[in-house]
């Protein structure tokens, strides 16, 4: 059986407003079923391919291959597959599900080599999961931090459907001092301030590993997830930052001390940049969008529909507050039936364009926990976790 990982570091051996409308209707969709809604996809440079369809994307870096969703996309309750962001730290790995294997191994009682077929086996569950990055908004933190320069659409939500990881784990057992499962991915390459090459890997602490919800997928939107959302494996961690959502799973192993490795601790931290301890990065921060209408387009004079997302991984959304112009006028809007527990929550409320002219439209979002949406949001070095009020501007005519 081939090495498995080591605690210390990670190697390789009537206007297009009702396209936003989101009724009760509408979040009990089929995951497939978006006849009548496709978006022309965006045409690719001369000589560029892609693994996967690529919808309404729109490039923030061609390699590794990093895409965010257009605005237009985020309107329904499942964003197609296509549309669906694209998030990735090394070049695309090219498996083949038929002879792939996740080797598990570490403290734990036997170690196992697991094929994908073996995996479906154990029964399979599915749960639509809204995923975001953790740098989603960095370009709205001043001064503007180091990263992919993502805008405010690397975030989408899917349907999943894999095997929990605790059902995979119970195959092998794992030891009583057990503290955390660490999942490495298949891509591997050397980070531009790191001097070896090193495999994608992130540790969850074992009560997040054990949720049932915590799944080991091989479909999304059923089908078969495509490679550049990690065929023919990947983990899915909801309510957690899309990091720890490892994709092209190759290894699992049982830690009894904690991972220290790159992406556990050089990145996905908060930094303030003053030589304080960092903090890790782990669940979502609650936030909300304005999907419809879509920025920059005009809207008509009178009754209009403002309808978006929103999300927490600290609690479930209890509401939703929408102001129009500038000042503290916030009313509060109409929550719609969630589809998952998991996946972000629909809210609308109607809006009297009065006034002609340019409008900014604003949304906040209150979560059980007791966190409110902040104005601004505090600025760390690798611009991560900026769930600020964002506003919207529209011109009403």
């Amino acid at each position: 059986m081939p090495c498995l990982l080591t605690s210390c570091q990670v190697r390789r051996t009537n206007v297009t407003l009702q396209l936003g409308r989101m009724s009760t209707l509408q979040t009990q969709t089929n995951a497939n079923d978006f006849e009548g809604q496709v978006i022309a996809p965006a045409t690719l440079p001369k000589g560029f391919t892609r693994e996967t369809s690529r919808g309404d994307l729109i490039d923030v870096r061609p390699d590794p291959w990093c895409a965010e969703s257009a605005a237009a996309a985020l309107v329904r309750p499942l964003t197609r597959t296509e549309d669906f962001f694209v998030r990735t730290n090394f070049a695309i790995p090219e498996l083949d599900a038929r002879s792939h294997v996740v080797q598990i191994g570490g403290a734990v009682r036997r170690t196992l080599g697991v094929t994908v077929k073996q995996l479906r086996e154990l029964g399979t569950e599915t749960i639509d999961v809204t995923l975001e990055c953790a740098g989603n908004g960095r370009t709205g933190m001043t001064p503007l931090p180091s990263g992919e320069m993502w805008k405010h659409g690397a975030i989408s939500t899917a349907r999943w459907t894999g095997v929990p990881l605790a059902r995979v784990l119970g195959l092998s057992g794992f030891a009583d001092d057990a503290t955390e499962v660490l999942i490495e991915g298949a891509d591997s390459g050397r980070p531009k301030d790191f001097n070896e090459s090193i495999a994608f890997a992130r540790a969850l602490p074992m009560q997040v590993a054990l949720d049932p919800d915590t799944i080991l997928a091989f479909e999304m939107n059923g089908a078969p997830i495509p490679p550049a959302h990690g065929a023919p494996v990947r983990l899915i961690v909801p309510r957690w930052y899309g990091m720890a959502s490892v994709k092209w799973v190759s290894g699992i192993t049982v830690l009894a001390t904690p991972f220290t490795g790159y992406f556990q601790s050089n990145r996905y931290v908060y930094d303030a940049g003053d030589g304080t301890k960092t903090t890790p990065v782990r669940r979502m921060r609650v936030k909300s969008l304005i999907a419809s209408p879509v920025e920059g387009i005009a809207v008509p004079a009178g009754r209009v529909t403002v309808s978006g997302w929103a999300w927490s991984g600290e609690g479930e959304i209890t509401q939703v507050e929408f102001a129009a112009g500038g000042g503290d006028s916030w009313r509060a809007a109409r929550l719609l039936p969630r589809i998952s527990d998991h996946a972000w929550c629909g809210w609308e409320i109607e809006w009297d364009a009065a006034e002609r002219g340019r409008c900014a439209l604003r949304s906040r979002a209150t979560d059980s926990a007791g966190n409110v949406q902040p104005g601004q949001a505090g600025w760390n070095r690798f611009g991560y976790g900026n769930n600020a009020v964002r506003a919207v501007m529209v011109d009403v005519k």
